[in-house]
């Protein structure tokens, strides 16, 4: 679905638009920070979520797919509601369902219903990337976009790096509940930002010209995702969902391609450069998310630590995330791609290999298993916030919504799609040394797959 916008124009230095696009920059990367902190602290909760409710880990991680899942689900229909609403009032309801959804989430009796909480967190959290890029995007010239999206990466600094120890220290001193509560404040603090500080707007088009939503298409799309990934996900095969969701998705597919407001914009592929990116946003986002649940069930369970100290050595890795994502978007207007995405996506599962090495070993010191996940941290913020900004940094204005939430769902997509197929590997070759090893080692091997659409990336877009 293409939304259309209205091109902003062109003079970059004003300074009302270098004020508002700081005051939208703000308010995104507070609601940015709810959702990466989320993420994180749940990760370490992991194996206290095992206990507390006696659910084997194929079933407590769903805690984590359901949310990504309903994330996936609900961003094909950002752009239509930003057509309908307008972008603030979207952003501000997608800041609503997060905080309840938190809420309600602390207060979860068994592990269904904390399933069903989180997944109403996503529904909230699904809106806030797609919604919050294209404010940002609307905001911004294009010469300073990567100074931009830099800026939206630094929760990707702040969460990773904080989260797990949070995460810990809750569940060491008070209880899992409070991995949900710590939300509240700041989505509170969110919603306040959000209606103080952003311009006032209205749907970009009158309600009777708005592109329609593509409900047949997201009745297809959502429930075949489900499918597929209750397939992955199970302990055995399950093909009958498997098949079933996979006609669905082709369906859908089928449908995108005929109908003029499909629910994600599929022509967008026909660029190169965009398919590029979006291939290599896949296969990396995939392998590099999918690991996310690994580290916390390593230290705790292979090496018996609480999870605070979980928490503290995943630390430097969430901090080579960022401070390289930090550097890398800033200098990807000077520098381009060529020279950022795929030595990042080598050095990234050269580090992911070298952590399946290291966790496959009974007595390997810390420091080594730590300096190996630093090193695939490293190659991740070379690569995640600029491969974005590159597929869209060339598409017309009135792309760049449509571009956004294509991408969007791509990576939440594939998160879950490795998270799946990370937790599934790990139940079947069982938590010794040797499970861990295997299920990097997947990890990095879809790493190293992305190097071959990263390659025709740069060769399309030095």
């Amino acid at each position: 679905m293409t939304l259309h916008l209205t091109a902003a124009p062109a003079p970059a230095a004003t300074p009302p638009r270098r004020s508002a696009l700081a005051r939208t920059v703000a308010v995104v990367v507070t609601g940015s920070l709810l959702s990466v902190l989320d993420t994180t602290i749940v990760n370490v909760a992991l194996r206290r979520l095992t206990e507390v409710f006696h659910a084997p880990i194929a079933t407590v991680q769903w805690a984590t797919t359901a949310y990504t899942l309903a994330l996936a689900a609900v961003i094909p229909t950002a752009a239509w509601a930003m057509a309908r609403l307008g972008a603030k009032r979207t952003y501000l309801l997608a800041l609503a369902l997060f905080t309840a959804g938190s809420l309600l989430a602390a207060c979860a009796w068994d592990i269904g219903a904390l399933i069903a909480f989180r997944a109403l967190q996503g529904l909230g959290g699904g809106l806030l990337m797609p919604v919050g890029m294209t404010m940002v995007m609307r905001a911004a010239d294009r010469t300073g976009l990567g100074r931009a999206m830099a800026l939206l990466g630094l929760p990707v600094l702040v969460g990773p790096v904080a989260g797990p120890v949070l995460g810990g220290w809750l569940l060491d001193t008070v209880s899992w509940r409070w991995m949900f509560l710590v939300n509240l404040p700041v989505g509170l603090l969110a919603l306040v930002l959000a209606r103080r500080l952003l311009l006032p707007d209205a749907p970009r088009e009158p309600a009777s010209q708005a592109p329609k939503l593509d409900l047949p298409g997201l009745l297809m799309l959502s429930p075949g995702l489900a499918l597929l990934l209750y397939a992955l996900a199970g302990e055995h095969p399950a093909w009958p969902p498997a098949a079933a969701g996979a006609l669905l998705i082709a369906a859908w597919t089928r449908r995108s391609l005929t109908i003029r407001h499909p629910l994600i914009n599929l022509r967008l592929l026909r660029d190169r450069t965009f398919a590029s990116a979006a291939a290599t946003q896949a296969l990396f986002t995939c392998g590099y998310f999918g690991s996310m649940l690994l580290a916390p069930l390593y230290w705790q369970q292979v090496r018996g630590q609480g999870a605070m100290a979980a928490g503290l050595l995943g630390a430097p890795v969430g901090l080579a995330v960022g401070v390289t994502m930090q550097i890398a978007s800033r200098r990807l207007d000077a520098i381009g791609p060529r020279r950022l995405v795929p030595p990042g996506v080598a050095l990234g599962a050269l580090g992911m290999a070298l952590t399946a090495w290291q966790s496959g070993q009974a007595d390997v010191p810390a420091w080594r298993v730590v300096t190996a996940a630093m090193v695939m941290g490293t190659g991740a913020g070379m690569v995640l916030m600029p491969t974005m900004t590159t597929a869209t940094r060339h598409l017309p204005q009135d792309e760049l919504a449509a571009a956004t939430t294509a991408l969007s769902i791509n990576s939440q997509l594939c998160a879950s799609i490795g998270t799946a197929l990370t937790s599934t590997t790990l139940a079947a070759a069982g938590t010794a040394p040797a499970g861990f090893r295997t299920a990097y080692t997947l990890a990095a091997a879809a790493l190293a797959l992305a190097l071959l659409p990263a390659w025709a990336l740069v060769r399309r877009r030095g």
